[in-house]
């Protein structure tokens, strides 16, 4: 299977959050952020970790007061995975969680207040090499920009985001990235496209408030599915009211779809209809679940009949194709054995662990090489 995506991403300039690349040449990141209250540290780490585990490069929390900022500091000491603090208004809660390792700072400099306290924040960003995220909401414009436009519009959010760029302009702060988010497509649309013209930072894709597991993964796949086609996007947060896990998987999902990731399993999959010879969506419901875990690159596909079956397990890494009397089994693209009803399961989870090792025995050879 050819992993390589035709899409060209638009050039930006490159930061580093810890030791996650964003923007530049750097594969596209997922991110995600805890919705534990930040001061409950176990129950905070141990979300981190299962955003981590789910395949998250970049995990955000929220610090609203400088007790948040403390636990922030103990939550910092048990997790690995580069966080970013969003802070909104007080800028010594930024200049706290600078001291404690954060990777990044989610706080707009116009909303900080005094010019002095917006100095202070970028000083110390500046000294210990810590980026900023501009955050742009298309429910939280300032007030001025809604006399002005009467509504929230793209035009108003991409003035409110050259405003705080602005600041950070005249500080000669340039390791910066930006989202601009609205929960109406079509608006997230087209601020991120007229912004994409005006400056070089990395951009963060995300619709916001997108809703609950199902209609807000349309919503964000619709969205995000036009900018990352346009070439825009180096970072991205899958906004849902779910398990914050979902918001990893989506995204993923999302940029494997485009060839954009490649990490995890690309499943091709039959919706299965009457001449299906095998449970198609119960094999899939379970075999999805059981290998979660794996990062590797793979293709597999679960076809149930032998009208489509083989073509698709023909350029699979491992195909399962339906017939009758028994099935068939297909590895990098040829047959390989017949299989009944029983097991099926089981067995394709052994072929493709079996695989995965392998390819990422492969991959590891490479990158010692070079």
């Amino acid at each position: 299977m050819n992993f390589e995506s035709p899409i060209k991403r638009r050039v930006s300039r490159q930061i580093m959050v810890g030791d996650v690349a964003v923007g530049g040449d750097a594969p596209i990141s997922v991110q995600s952020m805890t919705n534990t209250e930040t001061c409950d540290i176990s129950a905070t780490v141990a979300q981190i970790q299962a955003i981590t585990e789910a395949g998250a490069d970049i995990v955000r929390v929220s610090v609203p007061t400088m007790d948040a900022a403390e636990a922030f500091g103990k939550i910092r000491q048990q997790v690995n995975v580069p966080l970013v603090a969003d802070i909104h208004f007080d800028h010594k809660i930024a200049l706290r969680v600078a001291e404690l390792g954060v990777d990044c700072l989610r706080i707009n400099p116009g909303n900080i207040g005094r010019d002095d306290k917006v100095r202070e924040v970028v000083a110390c960003a500046r000294d210990k090499n810590i980026p900023i995220r501009i955050g742009v909401n298309a429910g939280s414009l300032e007030r001025e920009l809604l006399r002005k436009y009467k509504e929230p519009t793209a035009e108003a959010m991409v003035e409110s985001a050259m405003h705080h760029i602005d600041i950070l302009d005249k500080l000669d702060f340039q390791q910066f990235k930006l989202s601009m988010k609205a929960s109406d497509v079509f608006m997230a649309v087209d601020a991120y496209r007229r912004i994409a013209t005006q400056i070089d930072q990395p951009l963060h894709l995300g619709i916001t408030e997108a809703g609950g597991l199902r209609s807000g993964t349309v919503k964000s796949s619709v969205g995000l599915g036009m900018l990352l086609m346009d070439g825009i996007g180096d970072t991205m947060r899958i906004s849902l009211a779910a398990d914050p896990v979902h918001e990893v998987k989506v995204g993923f999902d999302i940029l494997r779809s485009l060839k954009l990731r490649t990490k995890g399993i690309n499943f091709i999959a039959c919706p299965s209809c009457s001449r299906q010879n095998f449970d198609v969506v119960g094999t899939m419901n379970e075999l999805e679940g059981r290998v979660e875990d794996i990062m590797t690159p793979l293709d597999v596909a679960v076809i149930g009949c032998i009208v489509n079956g083989p073509g698709e397990a023909k350029v699979a890494d491992i195909g399962l194709t339906g017939g009758t009397p028994s099935n068939m089994i297909f590895i990098d693209g040829k047959t390989d054995h017949k299989i009944g009803q029983e097991n099926l399961v089981d067995t394709l989870e052994e072929l493709i662990r079996e695989k995965a090792a392998k390819r990422q025995s492969e991959l590891d050879d490479i990158i010692v090489k070079s």
